[in-house]
């Protein structure tokens, strides 16, 4: 039983210390250690007096304000060769500053740490004891957040930076965190104007920057959340930036013009006067709990002091009165800085020059991506990119601070594929035009036209030639009745070059559409006779023995013999003329399909035979029987006085005899 109420002493006794320090710290006294730049004075709140300690601690707060970022402060400071004061607490250097680099967690303390806006906080930091694993009893600090702040006392010293101001700080840096989806994070140097700013239409999910090219001169905008996370097989968005950076910029400066903010300004002047109606019941309201607390306070003091119990009726309503006129005063100020608006005439006329100077601003050299950033999220809260029902389109949902919300429809620049590809009613036009005209009138009619090919350069006929060939564009029909040069060879059954012969004697008198084009060939039934007779005559086109063609025998080159020839029936070679043509005999009544349909002055042709000398003959084609020339030529110990391999023909000769 004695440990029993030992244990509820100490309990009580803890109980009331607390409440004497949360007592002491209501009224702004309770002392604690104070952050760098600020001492204590007797049992007030000073800035410290050394000079390099408030210049060290303003310029975290001025970097800040121009870099945005903790980490672009710290930068700084390495780069200008600061150091940052330290205080120490406890040991050999209690109470001394200690001087050295300034750390990114440093510069975060100094931003989050209210004193420095003037502020008396108690409650920051809440201790709170936890059971381990192992049953030990471990007593752990946590911070609270803003509204869980036990005691807050406004302007209660002097500080380096206002409340405002403050509060600002503590947004960008929430802002500024990249582990977060739902945030925009801190604007970057990048060329990417809408960085931070654009939401996916299909997974929701904040759009990444991704540079693309040498040097990263192709930024796009692309969502990797569901390819990351293994869902999607690729990007479930990606477009580029400049198109998107381009859209936003014209619409943000066609908005900020002289005319829209006056009217924007008229709004808020009619907003400021229902905030200060609003403002005024409130003012009522608190005036009446003043009144009231006055009266409690009267009570209080005209009942006997012998009268205890009456006196400690009177003093509890007293001090509820004073709590709801507190709860009162801090609400009314909760409201002005949330939803009352003020802005002085100076103000208004500052930002209707700046509405008339915003696009010489915005395009200014020294403007810099990060200014354009920063300029851009004061007016736009976040932008939702989705596809159109069209390829090549996408949606821009704008949704503006003041909470109005519009639609941009853009079109995506093609791909050089789909830039440099002629269209449909091009292509047309050249098929038609091919029926009649050459290349060289079409370019003739294009360029009279002041048309240009598709790299907006004038037209060639190699590019008229290139389309005919992509689209399978045939070109001008010869005229009707008319040959070409190999038509006229296999009529007659002569190589191409005979028919060249004949053109470049004037026997045939071709026609060209063109220098260096085709040739067409007219043939009527006087030139028939003649070049048939010419064949019949040549010596050079038919057999030069008269019994072996009355006997059947034709005049073919070897391959196309053995492939007429290879059916049952019909003979082999029989004899290999000077000439250099070979002479084949069916032995057979049959004849070859070919030979029945062919004139008998026609079936005759020139050849030049192919004898292949015998795998160890390295040197040329000999006359048979030759005499070895006994040089490296013979591959295979051939020496003089020896004979060169026979030829086929030769052995095909013997064969058929």
């Amino acid at each position: 039983m004695k440990g029993t109420f030992a244990q509820a002493e100490l309990h009580i006794i803890r109980a009331r210390l607390h409440g004497g320090k949360l007592n002491k710290a209501a009224k702004g006294e309770l002392r604690f250690a104070l952050p760098v730049g600020l001492v204590w004075d007797g049992d007030q709140i000073v800035i410290d007096p050394d000079q390099e300690v408030r210049g060290a601690v303003r310029m975290v707060f001025d970097l800040f304000a121009r870099e945005s970022t903790a980490f672009g402060v710290v930068q700084r400071f390495n780069e200008l060769g600061l150091r940052f004061p330290r205080r120490a607490y406890g040991g050999a250097w209690d109470g001394k500053l200690i001087w050295g680099r300034l750390t990114h967690s440093r510069v975060l303390g100094v931003l989050a740490n209210p004193s420095y806006a003037g502020l008396y906080v108690f409650g920051r930091y809440q201790s709170s004891k936890e059971v381990e694993p192992s049953g030990e009893i471990r007593s752990r600090s946590r911070l609270m957040p803003q509204d869980a702040w036990r005691i807050v006392i406004p302007d209660h010293h002097e500080g380096y930076i206002s409340a405002d101001r403050f509060v600002v700080n503590r947004e960008r840096l929430a802002a500024n965190r990249t582990n977060g989806e739902e945030l925009p994070g801190p604007v970057r140097e990048g060329l990417c104007l809408l960085q931070g700013l654009l939401l996916c239409g299909v997974c929701g999910r904040r759009l990444g920057v991704r540079y693309t090219g040498n040097g990263g001169i192709y930024p796009i905008y692309q969502c990797v959340w569901k390819h990351r996370e293994a869902l999607a097989p690729r990007a479930c968005l990606s477009v580029p930036s400049a198109p998107l950076d381009q859209a936003i910029t014209d619409r943000l400066v066609s908005a900020i013009t002289p005319v829209t903010i006056e009217l924007a300004l008229k709004a808020l002047t009619n907003l400021e006067e229902r905030d200060r109606e609003v403002g005024a019941q409130w003012r009522m309201r608190i005036e009446r709990a003043r009144y009231e607390a006055e009266l409690a306070e009267r009570r209080y003091e005209a009942v006997d002091p012998a009268n205890r119990l009456i006196a400690a009726t009177l003093e509890t309503r007293w001090n509820d009165a004073l709590q709801r006129l507190h709860d009162l005063e801090a609400e009314l100020a909760a409201f002005e800085h949330k939803t009352m608006r003020a802005v002085t005439a100076e103000q208004k006329r500052q930002i209707l020059a700046l509405a008339q100077n915003f696009p010489r601003l915005w395009s200014a050299p020294t403007t810099t991506a990060r200014d354009r950033k920063r300029i851009l999220r004061l007016l736009v809260r976040d932008i939702t990119v989705t596809r159109g029902p069209e390829p090549k389109i996408v949606r821009l949902h704008v949704r503006w601070q003041g909470g109005e919300t519009e639609v941009l429809p853009l079109r995506l620049p093609q791909n050089r594929a789909e830039a440099i590809r002629y269209p449909e009613a091009f292509v047309a036009r050249i098929r038609g035009l091919s029926i009649d005209h050459l290349d060289g009138d079409i370019v003739a009619l294009f360029r009279a036209e002041g048309q240009r090919n598709a790299t907006g350069k004038p037209f060639t006929v190699g590019a008229i030639r290139w389309i005919r060939y992509k689209h399978r564009i045939s070109a001008p029909k010869p005229p009707a009745g008319s040959l070409s040069v190999r038509q006229v060879g296999e009529r007659y059954g002569v190589s191409l070059w005979v028919v060249h012969y004949w053109i470049a004697r004037g026997i045939i008198s071709p026609t060209r559409s063109r220098p260096k084009g085709p040739y067409a060939i007219t043939i009527d039934a006087a030139l028939d006779q003649r070049l048939r007779t010419w064949i019949a005559k040549s010596g050079h086109l038919h057999p030069t023995s008269p019994t072996l063609t009355a006997r059947g025998a034709l005049c073919l080159p070897r391959r196309d013999a053995e492939r007429t020839f290879a059916a049952p029936g019909f003979g082999i070679v029989t004899r290999r003329t000077g000439t250099g043509r070979y002479l084949l005999e069916t032995r057979s009544s049959r004849k070859p399909a070919n030979h029945a349909s062919t004139p008998d002055a026609s079936i005759c042709w020139k050849v030049t035979p192919s004898t292949p000398a015998l795998p160890h003959w390295n040197g040329p084609a000999r006359r048979p029987g030759a005499e070895c020339p006994g040089d490296r030529s013979c591959r295979r110990g051939c020496r003089s006085g020896k004979r060169a391999p026979p030829s086929p023909s030769d052995r095909a000769f013997s064969e058929g005899t």
